[in-house]
């Protein structure tokens, strides 16, 4: 009787059962500290559990968001440099939901990938703790999957789950009216939107990751991955203290379409571009490759992360709560009659 060949396992299919687990413990530690009022149950499960009562709602309203952190993670596959793409995929989600006046209360990540690398992900996942624990929200679950064939070469995809409360009738925008002061939150950078652009800009300046960045300290690679601001904590405050119609996260399409989003149909905007100084990563991207004004305030934050769209009275109030909750805040415009974005100055 002659012997028989082992059968094929998942493993040797590219599916590493045990490096999912090992990750999972690996990253439990990561979700613990995350862990806030409301929170009733570890990783590991079918499903997380969350308990609306114990996070202090009488009446909540729900509000969810999804996101992730698009070809920006070409640079971090690239460079090697991915920790800092786990706090943008919780920025971009709950910096969506307190534009609704939520309050995030838990996250759940997934993670993609061709062959789990278990530092890899534990970077990413440590970032996505961070984030979390930054904003106040607990991070109660996600999905690793390994996908050979769909993935190769150290690539993996990202997308991010929020959800968030408020109490019922506290939704934003509301009150919107002519005349309220516009109140710019200062970008970090680039955050995570327009990286398309942006490594097409690189391309053509024949810059390499590790070259030193013409803009600021540091390889190029590295400055374009700082992480995208979290303001939740700032903008909560600002809300709570009153005078807050709307708050609007400026991403893809630039302060030239998220700041209608959240003006009613017969509101536009007066911009004064001299309120606040381009910085010097967005300069170099438009000298570099020539992008015009109009095309820069469609594409990037140029500058501004968030707006909120403040009773006239309460601005200069507002102001000092958000500065001395760490933002640097620039007073860019007013709600104006008419629907439509008008731009006074320059950047550039």
């Amino acid at each position: 009787m002659t012997g028989q060949k082992n059968g094929l396992t998942y493993a040797d299919a590219g599916v590493d059962i045990d490096a999912g687990n090992a990750l999972v413990e690996r990253i439990k530690p990561a979700a613990r500290r995350t862990s806030r009022p409301g929170t009733m149950s570890g990783l590991g499960g079918f499903g997380a559990l969350f308990d609306l009562k114990a996070a202090g709602y009488v009446d909540p309203v729900l509000v969810a968001a999804t996101d992730g952190v698009g070809t920006k993670l070409r640079i971090a596959i690239e460079t090697g440099n991915v920790g800092g793409v786990g706090i943008d995929l919780v920025a971009m989600c709950v910096n969506d939901l307190v534009c609704q006046g939520a309050e995030p209360l838990f996250f759940l990540d997934y993670f993609a990938t061709g062959k789990l690398d278990l530092d890899q992900a534990s970077a990413v996942i440590e970032g996505i703790a961070t984030g979390c624990a930054l904003s106040g929200c607990a991070l109660i679950g996600g999905e690793t999957a390994e996908m050979p064939g769909m993935y190769h070469g150290g690539d993996f995809d990202l997308a991010g789950f929020a959800v968030g409360a408020m109490e019922r009738g506290a939704d934003l925008p509301a009150g919107v009216a002519a005349g309220d002061v516009l109140l710019g939150l200062a970008s970090a950078g680039v955050h995570s939107n327009g990286y398309s652009l942006v490594r097409k800009v690189v391309e053509m300046s024949g810059l390499g990751w590790n070259d030193p960045a013409p803009f600021g300290e540091g390889p190029l690679g590295a400055a374009l991955l700082t992480p995208t601001r979290l303001y939740v904590k700032s903008a909560l405050a600002a809300v709570r203290a009153g005078g807050v119609h709307a708050l609007a996260h400026i991403t893809g399409g630039g302060l030239t379409e998220n700041l209608p989003r959240v003006l009613p149909d017969d509101l536009g905007a007066d911009i004064d571009l001299n309120a606040w100084a381009l910085p010097p990563v967005f300069r170099w991207l438009a000298e570099t490759a020539g992008i015009e004004q109009a095309e820069l305030l469609k594409t990037f934050n140029a500058g501004i992360g968030m707006v909120l769209a403040v009773q006239a009275d309460r601005a200069a109030a507002l102001v000092a709560l958000l500065e001395q909750a760490g933002e640097t805040v620039f007073t860019i415009g007013t709600v104006t009659p008419g629907a439509g974005m008008r731009y006074s100055g320059k950047l550039l």
